[in-house]
């Protein structure tokens, strides 16, 4: 399933990006406080500080804007990661540094991501397959550096636990936006990372001396 084009009447590019980055970033807000279905196109035009139908140079519908949301995590998540981890090489060190890059920009859009995860399901059959295998990609990059850094010796895990432990990531992550409303009176997100990360590799780095999987020193 490849991406989702969504036309536009303007040929300009980066005026295109522009755009749509205001719309978004209205759309966002509106979402949040009044949910997908009960925001009005005219609404996001407005708080964008353009009219309604100069929304619909850039978009079609308000769908093809809960669409960009989606696709700008992913895109936003992907490029700081590739960014900042080399992800072909493999190391505790290079796990832990990509957990932290994955949770911090997951706190800079925390509003996208808490809006994405209660309004997908309003995505058509055509949009959601296509974010579901965003989702599953993000997945895949944790997957790899963890294959890598076993390949290393540095952690004793099989294919599944392997895959588990990248799944788990990523919900650790998104967790951060799902219960902000109590994590942030307990934890910084420097505390709330690296307490996570402990308890996502404790088990991983302290198996039992069976070396059977499952059975972990805790």
């Amino acid at each position: 399933m490849g991406r989702k084009e969504v036309p536009s009447l303007v040929k300009d590019e980066k005026l295109i990006q522009k755009r749509r980055g205001e719309m978004v970033k209205a759309a966002v807000n509106l979402f949040k406080e009044n949910g997908f279905h009960r925001t009005t196109t005219r609404e996001i035009a407005k708080a964008s500080g353009f009219s309604i139908g100069t929304l619909y140079e850039y978009i079609r519908s308000k769908e093809d804007i809960l669409y960009l949301v989606c696709d700008s995590i992913y895109e936003g998540v992907k490029e700081k990661l590739h960014e900042q981890i080399s992800l072909t090489e493999g190391s505790i060190e290079h796990v832990k540094k990509a957990i932290a890059v994955y949770f911090n920009v997951v706190d800079e859009m925390q509003d996208e991501v808490l809006v994405m995860y209660q309004e997908a399901k309003s995505l058509s059959r055509e949009a959601l397959p296509y974010v579901l295998k965003k989702e599953l990609e993000m997945t895949a990059i944790f997957e790899e550096l963890l294959k890598r850094t076993v390949e290393q010796g540095e952690l004793d895990l099989n294919e599944e636990e392997v895959k588990l432990l990248a799944h788990n990531i990523l919900v650790h992550g998104q967790m951060w936006t799902f219960r902000r409303w109590s994590l942030r009176k307990e934890y910084t997100l420097e505390e709330y990372t690296n307490m996570q990360t402990n308890l996502l590799l404790y088990g991983v780095l302290n198996r039992s001396l069976t070396g059977e999987p499952g059975n972990y020193v805790v």
